[in-house]
């Protein structure tokens, strides 16, 4: 009955349409296909051209040379260091923007919201404000052998802060939807707060955690702006994979750049499948057929 009605109004929708406005919808269909065609698939597609331009033997060298791999290396790894995070505080901190009120509540929402509005070189000069040799930190940080900037642990702050309000954003406006009922029904029956959680809030958020866990790991395998300031760009220790493009393309070795960007290419390609695969879940999540 549902589908039929549907369809009778998509036919009626058809019938009063004025005469030139399917033209207009092409016409703006095909201007949005222009625009993803020339700004999106062909700067994509050339990214391979060069990459092989000098054939397989050439983009495999480039790989495999010391410096790439331990760009490479570097990225996976700041990647499995920061998304945990990512997943552990947006949890956290959706759980409590959407299941409790409380005094500040508007003022979390707005320093989650933070990193969206703050250029990430800023925040990089930020942390190098604050622990580089002259910051307020630095002077401790040397006296304990501690080094926070220029490795590692500095690269890791600056692209969890960059980050984390992904998957805290996704989940937020699910939990507040969903409301509170079958949280507040399992407690009446019985369950503890982690029972509660592992078993009621989190199945139902789930693929939106996932989508946001998805949309941070991208974010941190490609950030440059932060963690350029941070690393102090020492090559073959502190540099990332775009780092080691940027390095590889001012040097004029254009194959070795191109084939390490096409690396990136493919995560945002895979990306891409994942999240139209975890956007279809998450709307069948949210609004299931009642038909």
């Amino acid at each position: 009955m549902a589908g039929g009605a549907i369809a009778g109004t998509r036919d009626a929708t058809r019938r009063i349409e004025r005469p030139g406005a399917a033209i207009w919808r092409w016409s703006l269909i095909s201007i949005a296909l222009v625009f993803i065609g020339g700004f999106i698939l062909v700067p994509l597609v050339m990214v391979f051209v060069e990459a092989f331009r000098q054939g397989w033997a050439a983009y495999i060298r480039a790989l495999t040379d010391p410096d790439a791999l331990s760009a490479i290396w570097l990225t996976l790894t700041i990647a499995l260091l920061v998304v945990p995070l990512n997943l552990i505080f947006g949890l956290l901190a959706s759980w409590a923007i959407a299941k409790f009120e409380f005094t500040g509540k508007s003022f979390l929402i707005t320093l989650i919201d933070l990193p969206f509005s703050v250029s990430p070189v800023i925040s990089g000069l930020v942390f190098v404000l604050l622990f580089g040799l002259q910051g307020w930190f630095g002077p401790w940080l040397r006296d304990h052998d501690l080094k926070i900037i220029f490795a590692l642990p500095g690269i890791v702050l600056a692209t969890t802060f960059v980050t984390f309000p992904f998957v805290a954003r996704e989940l937020i406006p699910i939990m507040q939807e969903q409301g509170t009922t079958e949280e507040e029904a399992a407690i009446s029956l019985g369950a503890s707060g982690w029972q509660t959680f592992w078993r009621v809030t989190l199945p139902n958020v789930k693929w939106a955690l996932l989508y946001g866990v998805l949309l941070s790991n991208a974010r941190a395998m490609g950030e440059f702006g932060a963690v350029s300031v941070v690393s102090g760009h020492v090559r073959g220790l502190t540099n990332t994979m775009p780092l080691h493009v940027e390095i590889l393309y001012n040097e004029y070795n254009f194959v070795a750049a191109f084939a390490v960007s096409s690396l990136l290419a493919l995560l945002a390609i895979v990306t891409l499948a994942a999240k139209t695969a975890l956007e279809w879940k998450l709307a069948q999540a949210v609004r299931p057929d009642k038909d």
